[in-house]
């Protein structure tokens, strides 16, 4: 347990041997970087000192977004510690500061990796043509995130090609519309539910 040796032996095959380590040892940059390099997850199991730790911090979110989660408030607010979180998992973006959902570089990597962290964009960046198209190209559910203003009729058509379900999110003249439907039950035969009464006649 305060074998500096063993345990950074120990850890490089799993991040958990951490967990029975002394409490010195627990407070060891050097284990705990080699802990978060190997499991970003490692983050939970160091000395709380070290979540205040940029390099420590910043290897975990490469490894693991959701790392940012056991970050100081401090790191939560750094923006190329989010930017590494949120290019490895899109969801970490709802970890992040407020003010970074807010930062249109930021929300542009989360919504490349995973289109519905649209839903932690702010409102005005859910009215960003370009970070709407990606995330409904990524992931064609992420329209029902996106202003109303861009559910228009090329960005709908984009997502249902990739995901039926997405004309839920469609307004009711794009319910409507045939050319749409008829893509969106192809991809997917229960969104004809979303469809309007006049085309399930």
């Amino acid at each position: 347990k305060n074998d500096r040796d063993l345990i950074l032996a120990a850890i490089t095959q799993d991040c958990n041997a951490l967990r029975f380590a002394s409490k010195e040892l627990k407070k060891d940059r050097a284990i705990a970087l080699a802990a978060v390099s190997q499991d970003g997850r490692a983050l939970r199991l160091a000395n709380q000192e070290l979540n205040n730790d940029r390099e420590i911090v910043l290897a975990a979110v490469t490894q693991y977004g959701h790392a940012l989660q056991f970050a100081s408030i401090e790191l939560k607010n750094d923006r190329v510690i989010a930017l590494a979180a949120v290019s490895q998992d899109g969801r970490a973006l709802r970890l992040a500061n407020q003010e970074l959902n807010n930062d249109r570089e930021i929300v542009l990597a989360a919504v490349t990796q995973y289109g519905c962290a649209l839903a932690y964009a702010s409102v005005e960046l859910q009215n960003d043509r370009e970070i709407v198209l990606v995330a409904v190209t990524q992931e064609g559910f992420a329209l029902l995130y996106a202003s109303q203003e861009l559910k228009n009729r090329e960005i709908v058509l984009i997502a249902v090609t990739e995901y039926g379900d997405a004309l839920e999110g469609a307004s009711q003249e794009l319910k409507n519309d045939r050319e749409i439907v008829l893509i969106a039950v192809t991809q997917y035969g229960r969104a004809l539910e979303y469809a309007s009464q006049e085309l399930k006649k």
